[in-house]
């Protein structure tokens, strides 16, 4: 076994073990930092292939931006997580008959797995030609050339997605006081301000 194959089975078991834990750990902070984990160790995996671009945008993006926001809204949020979780209990049998079917999935894209030609010629990374261009070069040929059609429409699907949670969350209470900018903007500043002539030695 080569320092290579070791780093990637290391790599590999960080990933999975980290992703169970986000699974079944009980405190919901932790299940974040496993997260964390687990992104980075994904990481690790893309620099292994030698796609360095998409491991420093799923460290940035993944671990820097939305796992830290993960947290911060976990442990800002007075959640209470014991009711949480037992009105999750009762929806176990449905989670146990999705995970099946996933697992049967699963097996039979492992049954009709077929190894590709030439995998045992470039079984080391010293045989495997350098390609031409970047990284960075043949991911955006890839996205802005073969499937612009479906990178618009995620775009799109994002959209609306970030419309509808503003749209869910933005309430109008009648208890809270709102800024009116228009209503600023068009009193009198006769009728809005009382100029007193305060006396020397009195007070308002």
């Amino acid at each position: 076994m080569t320092v290579l194959d070791f780093v990637f089975y290391l790599f590999a078991i960080i990933t999975v073990t980290a992703g169970l834990f986000v699974v079944v750990s009980r405190n919901p902070v932790h299940s974040v930092l496993w997260l964390i984990l687990c992104f980075l160790s994904t990481a690790g995996l893309f620099v292994l292939l030698g796609a360095e671009f998409v491991a420093m945008l799923l460290i940035i993006v993944y671990v820097g931006a939305v796992a830290v926001l993960f947290l911060f809204v976990v442990m800002m949020l007075d959640v209470d997580f014991a009711e949480l979780k037992a009105e999750m209990a009762k929806y176990v049998p449905l989670a146990g008959l999705i995970g099946i079917v996933l697992l049967m999935q699963l097996a039979i894209a492992y049954g009709v797995w077929e190894v590709a030609d030439g995998v045992e010629v470039a079984a080391g990374l010293s045989s495997i030609d350098t390609p031409p261009v970047l990284n960075t070069t043949a991911l955006g040929l890839i996205l802005y050339d073969e499937y612009f059609i479906m990178f618009q429409l995620s775009g799109l699907i994002l959209l609306v997605a970030m419309i509808g949670a503003i749209a869910l969350t933005l309430r109008h209470r009648r208890d809270v006081k709102r800024q009116n900018v228009l209503h600023q903007m068009w009193r009198d500043p006769a009728k809005a301000m009382n100029v007193t002539d305060v006396k020397p030695g009195q007070g308002l």
